[in-house]
């Protein structure tokens, strides 16, 4: 199964080293070309690779972190997404400033559906800090959690299973309207805690 990553920012390359770790390939593709993420690509060879956003986006599961202002514009004219597996690791909230977008009532992941039509959308990655998504995911004898919402049951399965490979512990918050609302950030009240489940 192939995997994309579009934004090489924190938790993009955070993701990327995740799975480099535990020899998975990825591509990987920011808004600027990928000539420009070849240091992190030296980095992560031969498990990752740089390409464009339109590249990445045709894995069988892709991972999207891009700030919020910029998600419309990057996601912007890439074809029907064809029942893949899309991962919204995104925060309605960036720098420098960090104010909440304005999202008119609406979940930041319900906005972030309606960018990618045809995809199966799981909120995932989006809650812990980024050096703890690259670190090591076992911790205090246990192994840390990372949380997934999602309206796909088999779509939820298969990023738990990534999680799983990964080393991390996966859980299911069911649907995005409720599972989504606890992993907003700000607002929910899961995002920035290091959980752990004890062997």
């Amino acid at each position: 199964m192939s995997i994309g990553i579009i934004g090489a920012g924190q938790i993009g390359s955070a993701f990327a080293r995740a799975l480099a770790k535990n020899s998975i390939g990825a591509t990987i593709a920011n808004s600027r070309g990928p000539e420009t993420l070849g240091e992190l690509s030296r980095e992560l060879s031969p498990h990752l690779k740089a390409g464009t956003i339109t590249e990445a986006a045709n894995a069988d599961i892709v991972l999207v972190a891009v700030p919020w202002s910029q998600l419309q514009r990057a996601l912007a004219g890439l074809p029907d997404w064809d029942d893949r597996i899309v991962i919204d690791a995104n925060n309605p909230i960036e720098a420098p400033l960090f104010q909440p977008a304005e999202l008119n009532g609406r979940l930041s992941t319900e906005i972030f559906v309606d960018l990618v039509p045809g995809a199966r959308v799981v909120k995932a990655f989006n809650h812990l800090q980024p050096h703890l998504i690259s670190g090591d995911p076992r911790a205090e004898g246990g192994s840390r959690i990372l949380f997934n919402s999602g309206d796909d049951a088999r779509a939820k399965a298969e990023v738990r299973a990534l999680i799983g490979r990964l080393g991390f512990t996966g859980i299911d918050l069911g649907p995005v309207v409720v599972g989504g609302r606890l992993l907003q950030f700000p607002g929910g009240p899961l995002p920035a805690l290091n959980l752990v489940k004890f062997d």
